[in-house]
Order: C-alpha cells, then structure tokens, then sequence
C-alpha cells in the first residue's frame, strides 16, 4: 500500500503547519518541513517544539531563504525530499505541497488511487513548444544567467540581462536534455526520487546551469523527471488544483467552493483563503475519513472563470466587486504622465489639479504613501494596485465622476504603459523630459541601492556612466514603440512650446496649458 512521504514548503502560519502535520501522519504518512528562513525564528522553533514528539515528522537539514523566481525554491526542495528520502526509507511516495494546501480527498482515497498505476504524477511540457509561458521572458530564462532577483532588484536584474545580450554572452542548454516546464506541485514515486537526488550528485553541469535560470522551480524537477523516467510512466499533470487569475496569481478558495473542490480529480487544492476558516476546518477533517464517497465531475476551472467574470450575488465565489469587469472602460481618456524624476511629475500633476477639473494621481503603482480614496482594499497596498491595476481606474474614474484622468509613472514601467495601451480606452502619453547633472544620478544610484554614503568616489565615478545609460535606455525604449498619442514636455523647451504639448496632451484651451508649463521651478532639483 501507498505510503507517502509530504514536503511540506511553508514561510508562515505556524499553527496551520503543524495542524497540518499532524493531520496527514495521523493517517500513517510522513511529513518533511522546510520553513523558510525569511520567516521570523520563533516561528520555526513554535513548530519544532510542538512535533518534536512525532516520529513521522522531519525537518530540512538547512533553511534557505526562498525568493520568487529564484533557484533558492529548487533547493528548499531538495532539502525537503532528502531528509525524507533518509528519514522514511519505507516511503513509496513523495508528494510536493505548501502551507495553503489542504486535502481535498481522504488519505483512503489518495492512496488507492497510488497504488492503482505505477507512475509519476508531474505537469511536464515542453518548454519551446508548448504555449505555458502566456507573458514575458520565454527562452531568455534559459539562455541567459539570472543572479539578482526580478522582484526586489528589478534594476540589476534587467541591467544584467540587458548587458549579457548586448555582449553576446548568451550559453548553451546541456545537449543531452529537453528541457521542460510546469507547475511545481508534483507526487513522485520513491525510484524516481532515488534517481533524481542520484543525478543531481554526478552532474554538476546541471546543476549550475539551473542555478542560473529564472523560475527554476518550473524546469528543474519537470526536465529530470522527463530525463530519467520513460514517457508511459508520467501523467503531466499536477496532483493539485490551483487555478490562476488572469494576472498570473493563484486563486484563492473560499468557504462556499466546499462541495465543488471535492468534486475536482485532485488530490489537494492550492490556495485556501486564510478567510476561509470554515473550509479550512472541513478539508482539515476530510483526511482522515473513512468509505467517504467521491463524485468526480472535473468542471471546476470552468465554473470557477464562469463565475468570476458574472459575479454571483451574496456568494464569496463571485468576484470582489472590484473584479466585476476586465477594463478602464471604452469611453474614458487615461492620461499618463512619465518621468524618471518623480518631483517634477508631481508638480505638474498638481498644477494640472490646480488648473483644470482633471484628477491627477501621483506615483500610485510605485509609491504606496499615493493618498488614494477608500476603494475597498484594491487601494491597500502596492502589490494589489498592481495586481488589479485596470480594475483600480476603473474605480477611481468613477469615484472622482470623471471621464478624463491622469496618473503618474516611472519612465522604467513600460510594461505598465503597453498594459494600458492594451485597453479600450483612450490612451494618451506624455513624457517628461528632463536633464541628470551627475549629482542628480549619483543621488539616484543611492534611493536604488547601487550605491550608499559611504560608497568610495572612484567607484561612484566608474557607476555614473552605466546608470546615465540605463536613464537614457528607458527613454529610447519608449520612444521606439511609436506609441500612438504620445506628446512630450522637455526641461529645455520653452514654457510656450510645452504648451502645445500639455493642450494637445489634455485637450485643454492653450490659456490653462500656458498657466500649467509656466509653473514655478517646474523642473528644479
């Protein structure tokens, strides 16, 4: 009979951990638990103290600090699965899981279900052929190093891939694999396991081009899977149901999606809502029966995107009402304002309120303190704007009763203007065009971490031309769209001549866009 050994990979709620760690030995399997070393210490140690009793629980021999696209996932993976490798030498299963997961069927069924087929159950596509990546870097995760992290060093990260392609130090993918990709939920069986943890040891080759690529928790597993075991011995396909938003995040379940994720022919679902307590404490009850019953229907992605784009009213499967619709709306002109030097995008954007009856916004996608209306928690915090972001205007146009708005961004978020650009609505840019002086950028170097106080003046010196460049690339980039609607305001033009642009730009009379760029010390450091 199956006997599974979890990997648990959790970064908080350490209460949950250890219910769920009791939950799933309780019904004879094993866990092994990597907690993330970003979580605080006492945390961890609330958990080990509290299943230090339970002989079918391990811990990782080393806590990594995870990051979001990083190798570090894949080797707080591994570390998982070799404790449990050695722990549990009568383990026939290993199953990948994190602290939102819960059984959405009994222990009973999981491992009838096991023991029915010999094989491997991991979504394994191939990585050039297959449409899984739906936005941004597609073989460039692969060809090019990826040392620095996209979401808390976004500058380096860019900069250093901008750099390998212009000096054409793209690499080579090992000859021998096909590389490919899926989700990182997986159940492995305990030969393949062996194997895997075998290769990792005789080919370092690998290993470090792995250590390198972006997102590796989606290629590493699923190309030595793929590797090592014969096709006929791989469902592709995850043991877990997860489902995600049209922004790329995982789904979040709520208390009345109960009967429906039962329903579904998974063995555990991915994210619970920590809301959900209710549906919590029934899944969290649900492992341990007995003779439970299961009817399968498998819709539950189609009803899930049915639901969420109508709404159903009274109901948490419905959409936060700030979800109702997908756009700005097609009658609305959303104005965009970027410049590199957020001091003089906001003086404008208040002489614009001064003059005219336009809501100006300042830097709302990349400064959280940007005063913003209650719009019900979509306004909270930087990662929701983002995630909602044609959501959020839509409802600040309909707090301030406007059909007309503009906001303010950094000349780095491009991908933020060609998203809006995407949208029905009317669409206009304007960029702010200003001059660095050396100080300006050495100032800049610092608010982005590349440089500090005490940062030597030699080095700052031989920093200024790479940082410059990249101000500049930012610029050229936007101006090699060829963006429809876009006007321009330039520090060395005259207040007449950025007239034109700001009346063309607003569609205002000339007379308020002549008051606009006449602003006092509009473009002052």
């Amino acid at each position: 009979m199956a006997k599974i050994a979890y990997t648990l990979l959790c970064h908080k709620d350490p209460q949950g951990v250890i219910a769920q760690a009791r939950r799933l030995t309780a019904a004879g399997d094993y866990v092994a638990i990597h907690f993330d070393r970003r979580a605080p210490t006492e945390a961890y140690q609330a958990i080990r103290a509290a299943l230090a009793d339970n002989p079918s629980v391990v811990f990782a021999a080393r806590r990594i600090r995870c990051g979001w696209g990083e190798w570090s996932l894949v080797a707080a993976s591994l570390h998982a699965v070799r404790a449990a490798e050695t722990a549990f030498p009568d383990a026939t299963h290993f199953f990948m899981l994190s602290g939102d997961c819960m059984p959405i069927k009994t222990a009973e069924f999981i491992h009838d279900r096991l023991d029915r087929e010999d094989v491997d159950y991991i979504e394994s596509f191939d990585f050039f052929d297959s449409d899984w990546i739906k936005t941004g870097m597609r073989a460039e995760r692969l060809t090019y190093r990826h040392v620095f992290n996209e979401r808390t060093q976004k500058w380096l990260f860019y900069q250093s891939f901008e750099w390998q392609k212009r000096l054409g130090l793209a690499r080579a993918i090992p000859a021998d694999l096909r590389i490919m990709i899926g989700s990182q939920w997986w159940c492995l069986r305990r030969r393949t396991i062996e194997a895997l943890l075998e290769f990792c040891r005789t080919r370092p080759d690998v290993m470090r081009f792995f250590r390198t690529t972006w997102i590796p928790d989606e290629t590493f597993f699923q190309t030595l899977v793929r590797h090592l075991v014969p096709e006929g011995e791989i469902r592709t396909r995850t043991p877990t149901f997860l489902i995600f938003t049209d922004y790329g995040m995982p789904a979040a379940f709520y208390n009345d999606q109960h009967d429906m994720l039962l329903a579904q022919d998974f063995f555990f679902a991915r994210k619970i809502s920590p809301e959900a307590q209710d549906l919590k404490a029934r899944l969290g009850d649900l492992y341990g029966q007995t003779g439970v019953s299961f009817g399968i229907t498998g819709e539950g992605k189609k009803v899930h995107g049915f639901l969420t784009s109508r709404g159903r009213e009274g109901r948490r499967f419905a959409p936060r009402f700030w979800e109702a619709e997908g756009g700005i709306g097609q009658n609305r002109t959303l104005l965009l304002v970027a410049c590199k030097k957020w001091h003089v995008a906001k003086r404008l954007a208040a002489a614009i309120r001064a003059h005219s009856d336009i809501p100006a916004l300042d830097y709302l996608f990349t400064e959280e303190a940007t005063a913003l209306p209650d719009l019900g928690g979509i306004e909270t915090t930087l990662a929701k704007r983002s995630r909602h972001r044609r959501s959020l205007l839509r409802m600040l146009f309909d707090h301030f009763g406007t059909d007309r708005m503009a906001i303010c961004l950094d000349t780095a978020d491009f991908d933020l203007i060609r998203d809006f650009y995407g949208d029905r609505a009317t669409v206009r840019l304007l960029e702010i065009q200003c001059d660095f002086s050396d100080d300006y950028l050495k100032g800049h170097a610092q608010r982005v971490g590349l440089a500090g106080p005490a940062t030597r003046p030699e080095t700052m010196e031989a920093l200024l031309p790479t940082v410059r460049f990249d101000v500049r690339f930012e610029s050229d980039r936007i101006r090699d769209a060829d963006l429809p609607k876009t006007f321009h305001l330039r520090e060395r033009a005259s207040a007449e001549e950025n007239a034109v642009s700001l009346a063309r730009f607003l569609a205002i009379p000339a007379e308020t866009a002549r008051a606009i760029a006449a602003t006092d010390h509009l473009f002052a450091d």
